[in-house]
Parts: C-alpha cells; sequence; structure tokens
C-alpha cells in the first residue's frame, strides 16, 4: 500500500495513489483518495485522510493528522519542528482539520511542550502562498491567510478572520472571529472580534461590516458591532468602563446578539497582552 522510506513506489488501489517518484513512509497511514504527487516526501507518524491531494515537492512530517478533502499545493513544508530554540526534540505533533486549502510553498510547525505540544489549524480555510503558521498556533475556521502572511509561535486565530498579505502576527497575540487585518499590518497587540486593522503601528480603522454581511449578519447584529466598537474606540472609555458598557447591552439581545456579545466579552476578558486600541 505504501512505498518504503528511501524507496521510490507507485500504488494506484481503493485506498490511495502515489506517483512513482514519491516516498512514502512504511509508517504513514493514507486513508482512501489520498493522492500524492511528484517527488513528494510523506514521513512516518503521518496520518491523511480520505480525498486529501498533496502536490509536488512536498515534505509532510509526524507526528501529523492531515483531514479529508485537503488541497495541498507545490513544495509545502508540513509538520516539520517547531523553530524553537528551546525545542529538544520532544513528541510534539500538527493538526490540520477538513477541505482546507494550503497554496505553494506554506510551512505549518509543529507544537512545544511549552505549550499544549500541538499546532491546530481549523476547517475550509483558505491559505495562500508562503505563509508560515508557527509552533502552537491555533487557526480557526473559515479563515484567509493571503500571501506571506506570518504567524509567530502560540498566535490563535478565530473563525472567519482575514489575515491580509505581508503581515505579521507577534507571539502570543489572538485575533477574534470575523476580525480583518489589513495588507503589511504589524499585529503586536490582540485585535477584537468584529474589528478592521491595518498599519504600522496597528489601528483599528471600523468594523469588518462587509465580511458580516457576507456570511448572513443581520441589520440588529451589525447595528450591536457598530456599537461595541464605538465603546471600545470612539466614546473616550477607558477599557474596564467600555467592558462593562458592552455588558450592559445583554439586556434584550436575543441569541445571535447575546452570542456576539459573549463572545467580544470573552476575547476582551482573556486578553493577556492588551488589546489595540
Amino acid at each position: 500500500m505504501h512505498g518504503a522510506q528511501g524507496q521510490v513506489a507507485r500504488v494506484r488501489c481503493d485506498v490511495a495513489t502515489i506517483h512513482p517518484t514519491a516516498i512514502v513512509d512504511r509508517a504513514a497511514e493514507l486513508a482512501a483518495g489520498v493522492q500524492i504527487g511528484p517527488y513528494a516526501v510523506v514521513g512516518a507518524g503521518v496520518v491523511i485522510e480520505a480525498g486529501t491531494t498533496v502536490g509536488a515537492h512536498c515534505v509532510l512530517e509526524g507526528p501529523m493528522r492531515i483531514g479529508h478533502d485537503n488541497r495541498i499545493f507545490a513544495h509545502a513544508a508540513l509538520g516539520g519542528a517547531p523553530q524553537d530554540m528551546k525545542y529538544r526534540g520532544e513528541p510534539t505533533r500538527l493538526e490540520i482539520g477538513a477541505r482546507n486549502t494550503i497554496r505553494e510553498f506554506c510551512t505549518f510547525s509543529r507544537g512545544t511542550v511549552q505549550d499544549a505540544g500541538v499546532t491546530r489549524v481549523g476547517d475550509d480555510n483558505w491559505v495562500m502562498a508562503y505563509v508560515h503558521v508557527a509552533h502552537d498556533c491555533r487557526v480557526g475556521s473559515r479563515t484567509i491567510l493571503a500571501n506571506n502572511a506570518t504567524l509567530a509561535g502560540h498566535v490563535h486565530i478565530g473563525d472567519w478572520v482575514v489575515v491580509g498579505g505581508l503581515s505579521g502576527v507577534h507571539q502570543f497575540c489572538r485575533i477574534g472571529a470575523h476580525a480583518m487585518v489589513g495588507f503589511q499590518s504589524h499585529v503586536a497587540q490582540d485585535v477584537p472580534p468584529f474589528m478592521t486593522v491595518a498599519g504600522h503601528p496597528l489601528a483599528v480603522h471600523g468594523c469588518n461590516v462587509e465580511g458580516l454581511r457576507r456570511r448572513g449578519f443581520g441589520a440588529t447584529r451589525i447595528a450591536l458591532v457598530r456599537r461595541m466598537h464605538r465603546l471600545l474606540y470612539r466614546d473616550g472609555l477607558t477599557l474596564e468602563q467600555a467592558r462593562a458598557a458592552i455588558a450592559g447591552l445583554h439586556d434584550g439581545a436575543d441569541d445571535e446578539t447575546g452570542a456576539d456579545l459573549a463572545l467580544m466579552l470573552d476575547f476582551l476578558a482573556a486578553s493577556a497582552r492588551g488589546i489595540v486600541r
């Protein structure tokens, strides 16, 4: 079923299709419909679920699990040792969800024991060329990481986030769900949910209203997001005052707006680096 380590193999059956120039370790596990392209290398401890395609010259190192129906383009290097000088070869891992598009030359590292020991990428993400996802990052689902976006270690990215091309995110920073980071931005503090930020130094330029509309947010929810933005950035309040005012908006909230308020309040309460203001 698989090529032996150091040997060339071609397998075409109900389980997987492996190009004759690819090298697949005997200790890798490939499910039905997996395709491995020319000159790709799949190492021991790599598990690939059904329907995933791996492009030419990719290098996949374990321990790593890749979910179903991902498209991994040429020259991606996934599951390599973390770029952390404290790393001493501990058994950490990378986990990638389902239906992600991972374009050329992307690099995703495994985790470190100083954190949870795992780097996680969710489902349905659109990851463009040369993106780096460092050790212990948490990337949610349905995100867009544009060309050359760089996530340092321990960065957390919420669902539906957009990170513009050539942008860098400092280690331990968090970007909340539905936020948008503009082109060539330097993110050194946490970005609250729903906000649009850009520049160096980073600044908030409003709410990600167009993105919210595309995701089906109605007028009531968008009005609430605008209100939270005003309280945080336009009304001259301290952060603690703004948090208290946002908490006060719960009166009369329905299930959807209540969830949006909870998302914001939980994010603000957990911010260790402070939010961009």
